[in-house]
């Protein structure tokens, strides 16, 4: 009798020397994964059931259908939304160039290059929350340094964050100083993985400038500026702290994003629609996903030379 268990024993100890090898790393990823399903995937697809409820987040929900995509269709307040959204993924999209000749700049053997690299990356460690109300200063129509500055050429005063028109671009460029220096760290870390060798070939070939950044250097980089696009794009997209601290969506409504707009609908002054919310939380989504498959598409087109 004693020897039936000793040979399962026997045989489940062999299985597990002859598979130990793949499924340690299996076993190591499972808590991430399990992580990733619970608080990302399961919460989208959440978001998605939600949307066709009329719900006020306390209550019995009641199932609408479609009635909130229409509503959508109908609301001007999500098209202002939504157009600034696209100003903010075009002009967000600066950061990464920008990022780029600063990672180059930093890279070179220039005396003081510690106090530069420290000045650059310190955007990067401040709070979006500080970054908000240091521009709200400098934007301040009475004493704030762009005003004294235009003032010096006899123009001005310019109340940026009270003007309809200009307020989503002072917002944006407040944005893109902090992500300018991610996108810089992304860029410095790519630099330091550069093959010199290559840099050499090229040399000998009588590269240099503009021809070895674009042949030989931004080919080595291309996982740098994955990343750098995907965080700059969700970046864009998700832009809600600075709207808050600078305007709280005015004037008039129109430095509403859509993550704004989701928040204000769901959670603030338009009575708990959480159903609502929700659909724009979807369109948020949907348009997040077209936009990096459309990059990851190009990417791997490009690496297959098609």
């Amino acid at each position: 009798m004693s020897s039936v268990p000793a040979a399962l024993s026997a045989t489940n100890s062999s299985w597990w020397h002859r598979n130990q090898q793949s499924m340690t790393p299996l076993l190591l990823l499972l808590p991430g994964v399990l992580f990733f399903l619970f608080y990302v995937i399961f919460p989208i697809f959440q978001s998605f059931n939600l949307s066709f409820y009329e719900w006020d987040g306390l209550g019995e929900r009641s199932f609408v259908g479609f009635y909130n995509y229409e509503e959508l269709y109908w609301d001007d307040a999500f098209y202002i939304s939504l157009r600034n959204n696209v100003i903010w993924l075009v002009l967000y999209l600066l950061a990464i160039p920008a990022g780029l000749f600063i990672a180059l700049f930093l890279n070179q053997t220039v005396t003081g290059i510690r106090l530069y690299k420290s000045l650059f990356f310190f955007p990067f460690v401040i709070s979006q929350v500080v970054v908000g109300l240091v521009f709200t200063w400098f934007y301040d129509p009475t004493f704030g340094l762009l005003n004294v500055f235009l003032g010096w050429f006899g123009l001005g005063p310019i109340n940026v964050l009270g003007d309809e028109h200009l307020v989503t671009y002072g917002i944006i460029a407040a944005g893109l100083w902090p992500q300018t220096a991610y996108c810089m760290i992304l860029y410095l870390t790519g630099l330091n993985a550069v093959d010199p060798e290559q840099i050499e070939a090229g040399r000998l070939d009588g590269a240099k400038g503009a021809r070895m950044l674009w042949y030989i250097i931004l080919p080595q980089l291309r996982p740098a500026t994955f990343i750098a696009f995907v965080v700059t794009v969700i970046g864009a997209l998700r832009s809600f702290d600075l709207i808050s601290v600078m305007t709280n969506g005015g004037p008039f409504g129109e430095s509403r994003v859509l993550a704004f707009y989701m928040f204000e609908v769901a959670l603030s002054e338009y009575g708990f629609r959480m159903g609502y919310g929700a659909a724009i939380a979807v369109m948020l989504f949907l348009i997040m996903l077209v936009y990096i498959s459309f990059f990851l598409w190009k990417m791997a087109r490009d690496e297959r030379g098609v």
